[in-house]
């Protein structure tokens, strides 16, 4: 496994002189970098004129032998606990369950409300043949929960600690060209005293619960070792309406015992492919090292990422190319040119322009799946996010997949990107070494995301547990050191540390006023907001987490704060505190952010609670996305322009009261009820979305309640029907 140079050390290439030069934004720019390398080389041998130019020639042909990424989904057999050997190829393992990838184990127990099993298990496959002794072999695992350790024909290759980063092992020198190769991969999700989280309220399933790939390269390649990234990194040194610097950093691995000559090559082509920028490099590799380089691409009136309102992307593509001319490796990136900044009075700007984030936190567990999840559930939870109206997401409490990253860039989608550090810290050496691999996986692997705005390095570490602030400051000083082009944010919940808020650039707090009894009732959110003003480094903060429970199948009139841990839970209780926090929030421009907890309902297996066993049921929408709640439609109505109402209460269909309120929201100008086909009048909504008709009259047996939004010369309806048993 080759060892990348730390980002920074000496080996990178300057911009000054012969080796740099930027393109003009067509083929032609390309050209000119290129030849410029070229002049410069037959300065000092005219051996390399005809060998740079060849590159030109070939590399416009597109002849090219990089790398080849296959999924290995099928073919797997596993086996849940130990078995001694299992590494060994002539163990028999015919017996093992076949599987097929994205797995998981635990979720059975887990969503029962039941311990579950936290052990060691087993996954075994043979590799496809067959194998070309000049190229090199990795495998990269998406993610594993939480301890992997993996083994090519009884061979130990590496071991990686964390449930929710990438890491990638390379197979080359462990292959046999002749016979079958044999992958074992030992994955313990057993609680470990030096990774995080060392607790939470949620479960960490094991297995191999993300995608695994079988890549192909080049003996010269960008490395897929550093980190489990890429191995290129476009940093944006500078970004606004007028010009964009971006800064490739990559990391270049020289698989051969012979030094190599090649020439580096930085692209960024808009959306119909046309170059706007190049520049390139020409290298020469010693063997057996992985080494960083460095370019510098300039383009001038950049069209800049917008979040939601346009998403626009660009192709970043960073080449290998050989004397012989061709492209030995290639790594593109979808990149959006962006910056990011936060006024402690004012609020977010995205691009110098303010941009309210509000939003949602999410978790990645689904019912009878647990972690192991499709990019079809990403992409249906992404859209019941995009649907309500949100303009960022809270990946909590960990890394997410890259492919629902990928998605938030494409959708304009705002992440705030998170360390698993949650609720206390060990204060071993291996606890913070541990957290400052995660920490590097994360940057590493989701630099060239232009959606996330922030790293996040904790949430709410309480006092009572081991002081954090050592590892905290060591970790806020790496996350700036690896990228000092993103703050670094954290969720708090406690004044207990004051100084521990202040590590962080960014501030959020985790608030619950009218759920658990320590934040006091609904009406002290204006209280706790206004508090919370000095707290952060820079002034103003957002509100990370807030939200109640809610079961859909609870249904109650004038409900009052329920017991947080209790079995009743009523629908109508969590949409009327979210009426009120928006509300408080929506009127304090410093609050910049805003975060929902949560989108999702998921499983929390210790508790008991809503009358669902091992169910956290704060989500706006149910664990298996099929029913939105109150509160869901609630910001749709809020964040959203598209004329909607939707008529509150519904699933409270048997009732007993012949006089009742009837409750809509709707970002309409102006909403008309109609009971049984019977005006019951007009109303405009309020400053939140809201219309209220009280003392409406419902008749015995079968009501039709409908509503109709009117905008401009447009309508929109919502109808359901209660029916009306008075109690006699």
């Amino acid at each position: 496994m080759d060892q990348p140079a730390t980002r920074g050390q000496a080996g990178h290439i300057s911009t000054e002189g012969p080796y740099y030069q930027e393109g003009s934004g067509t083929q032609e720019g390309c050209l000119v970098a290129v030849q410029a390398c070229t002049t410069y080389h037959q300065r000092r041998t005219g051996a390399m004129r005809l060998v740079y130019l060849s590159i030109v020639l070939l590399g416009l042909c597109g002849i090219t032998l990089g790398r080849v990424d296959s999924r290995l989904d099928d073919g797997w057999r596993f086996h849940l606990g130990q078995v001694d050997g299992a590494e060994r190829p002539e163990l028999d393992d015919s017996y093992w369950q076949a599987v097929k990838l994205p797995h998981c184990w635990g979720w059975e127990q887990a969503q029962q409300g039941k311990d579950y099993y936290r052990g060691p298990g087993w996954y075994r496959i043979a590799l496809p043949q067959p194998i070309e002794r000049q190229r090199r072999y990795f495998l990269r695992f998406e993610a594993a929960g939480s301890v992997a350790d993996v083994y090519l024909n009884g061979r130990h290759l590496g071991q990686h600690r964390g449930a929710f980063g990438a890491f990638c092992v390379e197979l080359t020198g462990a292959l046999s060209a002749s016979g079958q190769n044999l992958v074992a991969v030992r994955v313990d999700n057993s609680p470990q005293r030096d990774i995080a989280p060392l607790s939470g309220d949620f479960c960490i399933f094991g297995g191999l619960y993300r995608p695994v790939h079988l890549i192909q390269t080049a003996q010269v390649c960008f490395s897929l070792t550093d980190h489990g990234s890429s191995g290129v990194a476009w940093f944006q040194s500078k970004v606004d309406r007028h010009e964009a610097i971006i800064d490739l950093t990559s990391q270049i691995s020289n698989g051969s015992k012979a030094a190599r000559d090649v020439m580096i090559i930085a692209s960024l082509l808009d959306p119909n492919g046309a170059k706007v920028a190049t520049a390139c490099q020409p290298a020469r590799l010693a063997p057996m090292v992985c080494a960083p380089y460095w370019l510098r691409l300039t383009i001038t009136d950049p069209h800049l990422w917008q979040g939601r309102d346009d998403p626009y992307l660009y192709a970043a593509i960073a080449e290998i190319c050989e004397p012989n001319g061709l492209v030995v490796d290639r790594v593109e990136h979808q990149i959006g040119l962006r910056s990011y900044s936060v006024d402690p009075e004012r609020g977010f700007f995205l691009n110098g322009r303010p941009y309210h984030l509000h939003g949602v936190n999410r978790h990645q567990d689904r019912p009878d799946k647990g972690w192991a999840i499709t990019e079809a559930d990403q992409e249906q939870d992404l859209q019941l996010i995009l649907d309500m109206g949100c303009t960022v997401v809270r990946c909590a409490h960990y890394q997410h997949s890259e492919y629902f990253y990928s998605l938030c860039d494409k959708a304009g989608l705002l992440v705030w990107a998170e360390l698993p550090l949650v609720d206390r810290i060990d204060v071993s050496q291996g606890f913070a070494d541990t957290s400052r691999r995660q920490l590097l996986d994360l940057i590493r692997q989701n630099i060239n995301h232009p959606s996330i705005f922030a790293w996040s390095l904790y949430n709410e570490l309480r006092p009572g547990n081991p002081d954090p602030h050592r590892l905290l400051q060591d970790i806020h000083n790496l996350a700036k050191a690896e990228d000092p082009t993103r703050p670094t944010i954290a969720a708090t919940c406690t004044t207990g540390w004051p100084q521990m808020n202040k590590i962080t650039d960014l501030l959020g707090w985790n608030i619950y006023p009218g759920w658990y009894p320590e934040w006091g009732p609904l009406a002290d959110y204006a209280r706790h907001l206004e508090s919370y003003r000095t707290t952060s480094r820079s002034g103003g903060f957002c509100v990370s987490e807030y939200g109640a429970g809610a079961n859909i199948q609870h249904q109650q009139e004038d409900p009052k704060q329920p017991v947080h841990n209790g079995q009743w839970h009523p629908e109508q209780w969590q949409a009327i505190l979210h009426e009120h926090a928006w509300a408080q929030m929506k009127a304090r421009p410093y609050v910049w952010g805003t975060f929902v907890w949560n989108m999702f309902d998921f499983t929390s297996y210790w508790r008991n609670e809503g009358g669902i066993p091992g169910r956290n049921d704060k989500g706006l929408v149910t664990y298996d996305r099929s029913t939105c709640k109150d509160a869901y439609y609630f910001y749709k109505a809020n964040w959203t322009s598209e004329p909607m109402v939707y008529i509150t209460s519904r699933r409270l269909i048997n009732r007993t009261r012949p006089i009742t309120e009837v409750k809509v929201y709707s970002n309409c100008p102006k909403v008309q009820l109609r009971i049984n086909g019977n005006d019951a009048g007009t109303r405009e909504p309020n400053e939140v979305a809201i219309c209220v008709w009280p003392n409406v009259e419902l008749r015995e047996g079968l009501n039709t309640i409908e509503a109709i939004g009117i905008s401009g010369d447009r309508q929109v309806a919502d109808r359901c029907q209660w029916v009306l048993k008075p109690e006699r």
